[in-house]
């Protein structure tokens, strides 16, 4: 059956030149919706995987982000028309402050992308990141398709190009003080490195062309993609390696080291693909965790890295710590030996402590040392302060300080165990022990101290601030706050009196999904790409994990198994909770060989998704549950 696809309705338009659009105005084009929201590192991949693709097919494609946002800063038009600009965005993009297109087209993660062919019509609906292929495959059958038909019109679309604006810095990420009494910045909208005086408004060197790409040299012709983290590594280690800051170049997913004296830029870790997929079979285990060990190699460019935001050397480790926010891990890197190993994470998404090797993070954005070795983590999208211990037998514990899960936030300050954060990027640890915290989509700087566990505020109404740093260098210390959506560093004192905010806990409003108490099928549905094949190689290729939040919601179904179908019992004594599900799919390019079969040279894909369904328990609710992971219609 085909289904006629929903109006795009919402608050407004970006990208348009004022202009109004709807589904009649992009009739005979291909259309590409894109729900996303600008906290989601998945969504800014998707950004990025889509690009070829719109250059490709320009004159018959249009990609119209569809922004339904899941913080309530995100709902603000001002930090929405900042993210479009930050991130480069070069199609169309809908308002959905309200979820009204989201819930039109049954939209159920971030990101979700859905194809709408010339004449109006649904013809895929895909969940996640990782879907480019299938889409150079799809658009080309659409093309020829309506070609045939007569209903494919060629032409310039509807983006129009807002003014470019002059500055020094564009949307700074992170700041790091160099032993002269300077300041390095990665001026990540400008694609380079500035370092500033002592002022922190004089530009005394770029590095870096200021054009989007990659290429190692001398600072005149070096390239980044959105850096981001910043790690001085100590004098004698720096001698020895031959650079002296490790930088977190973040779409480039590759680590950079930069030599202070020169300029020079050279790669130090990441192949520059992003690790979707572990190396050797196309699955995973059935705990969840890869394939792989924990000790990736000591081979560091081909070492597969995903989106590195924030980077700090360990004195306890004598490693560089990586906040790996791609793949929800923390990651270290030796720079004497070249070894790189996850630290913390098994890759699933959420607020989960324990073993290290169990533990979910959700998008780790900033990471600082304390002085007993442990690692402070921004962890953002579950809206959480993190800390990773390091026991004296070696064990690696992580707890969470303040936070609660992926869709709870506030402005709350108070017991750690009430406080609340709102998507966090950057943490310092100050010399008392406390830890200082960029509270982004607040606006404010946070303190915890982890002596007393109480939370307080030490400013707020800035612009989105994305990294924190101490300041000694003056007769009394201050904080130096990068104010991200003001293009700026600036310095502010660290109160006597800290604030004591209370505007209250919330959570990410969506709409409820009716279930009935008893039996729900579950099915996550997928279908290969054209010219893709399951792997099936070493078994079912597929997984899927559920878990709840209360817990008791769930009284069987629960865990990590293979297969995309599964029964759930929900409990009728929990009036409401949410479904956490994640699901994995393995997929290689094939067959090819005489026997139809997978050949071992085969470039291989995973399909990875993790929903958080907030159900309502009613009689007369479902008792059936059908997500898309990539479902074709």
């Amino acid at each position: 059956m085909r289904i006629r696809a929903s109006e795009l309705e919402g608050r407004g338009w970006l990208n348009t030149g004022g202009a109004e659009l709807d589904l009649e105005k992009l009739r005979g084009k291909i259309v590409l919706l894109d729900f996303w929201t600008f906290c989601c590192i998945n969504c800014l991949h998707v950004l990025d995987e889509l690009r070829p693709l719109e250059a490709q097919y320009k004159d018959v494609l249009v990609t119209v982000g569809v922004h339904s946002p899941k913080f309530e800063h995100e709902a603000d038009p001002v930090a929405l028309a900042a993210a479009v600009e930050r991130y480069d965005i070069q199609h169309p993009v809908l308002d959905d402050p309200e979820l009204i297109t989201w819930q039109a087209y049954s939209a159920r993660a971030w990101p979700t992308l859905v194809v709408v062919d010339p004449e109006g019509y649904i013809v895929a609906h895909l969940s996640g990141e990782g879907h480019a292929a299938g889409l150079e495959s799809l658009i080309p059958e659409l093309i020829a398709e309506h070609e045939a038909k007569g209903t494919l019109h060629r032409g310039d679309g509807p983006y129009v190009a807002p003014e470019p604006v002059s500055r020094d810095l564009r949307f700074p990420g992170k700041v790091l003080p160099l032993p002269g009494g300077t300041f390095l910045v990665s001026d990540t909208g400008h694609h380079r490195l500035v370092e500033m005086a002592a002022d922190l408004s004089t530009v005394i060197s770029t590095i870096g062309s200021g054009t989007k790409g990659f290429a190692d040299g001398s600072a005149a012709v070096a390239e980044f993609n959105e850096p981001q983290g910043l790690a001085l590594l100590p004098g004698e280690l720096a001698a020895a390696v031959g650079y002296d800051v490790v930088v977190a170049d973040s779409v480039n997913h590759r680590l950079r080291g930069l030599t202070l004296a020169t300029g020079e830029v050279r790669t130090v870790a990441g192949s520059g693909v992003q690790r979707l997929l572990e190396a050797g079979p196309a699955r995973v285990n059935d705990d969840g965790a890869s394939t792989s060990t924990s000790h990736l190699g000591t081979a560091p460019l081909e070492v597969a890295l995903s989106s590195p935001w924030d980077v700090a050397y360990s004195a306890a480790l004598n490693t560089v710590v990586i906040a790996m926010a791609g793949t929800h891990q923390i990651f270290d890197f030796d720079p004497a030996t070249g070894a790189v190993t996850i630290v913390a994470g098994n890759g699933l998404e959420g607020l989960l402590d324990g073993p290290a090797d169990q533990a979910w993070f959700a998008q780790s954005s900033g990471v600082s040392e304390d002085a007993q070795g442990n690692i402070w983590v921004a962890d953002s999208e579950t809206s959480a302060l993190r800390v990773v211990r390091f026991a004296p037998d070696g064990a690696v514990s992580v707890e969470t300080a303040i936070g609660e899960g992926l869709f709870d936030f506030g402005f709350r300050d108070g017991d750690a165990g009430q406080a609340r954060l709102q998507h966090p990027l950057g943490v310092a640890v100050l010399p008392d022990g406390s830890v200082a915290i960029a509270d982004t989509y607040n606006g404010a700087v946070r303190r915890y101290d982890p002596a007393t566990r109480q939370v307080t505020t030490l400013a707020r109404g800035l612009a989105e601030p994305s990294d924190v740093l101490l300041d000694e260098t003056g007769e009394v210390p201050l904080l130096i706050v990068v104010e991200a959506n003001k293009h700026q560093l600036i310095r502010l004192p660290l109160p006597k009196n800290a604030l004591q905010v209370d505007e209250g806990a919330a959570q990410t409003q969506r709409p409820k999904t009716p279930v009935a108490p008893g039996e729900l099928a579950l099915t996550i549905r997928f279908s290969a790409p054209t010219g893709q094949k399951l792997d099936d190689r070493w078994g079912d290729p597929t997984q899927l994990k559920v878990s709840a939040t209360p817990p008791e919601l769930l009284l069987a179904g629960s865990g990590t198994s293979v297969g995309l179908s599964r029964t759930l019992t929900l409990s009728a004594d929990v009036p409401e909770g949410i479904l956490h599900f994640t699901a994995r799919a393995a997929a290689c390019d094939g067959p090819e060989d005489a026997n139809g079969e997978i050949p071992d040279h085969a470039a291989c894909h995973l399909y990875q998704q993790d929903w958080g369904i907030p159900v309502l328990l009613s009689a007369d609710g479902a008792t059936e549950l059908a997500l898309d992971l990539r479902g074709m219609d």
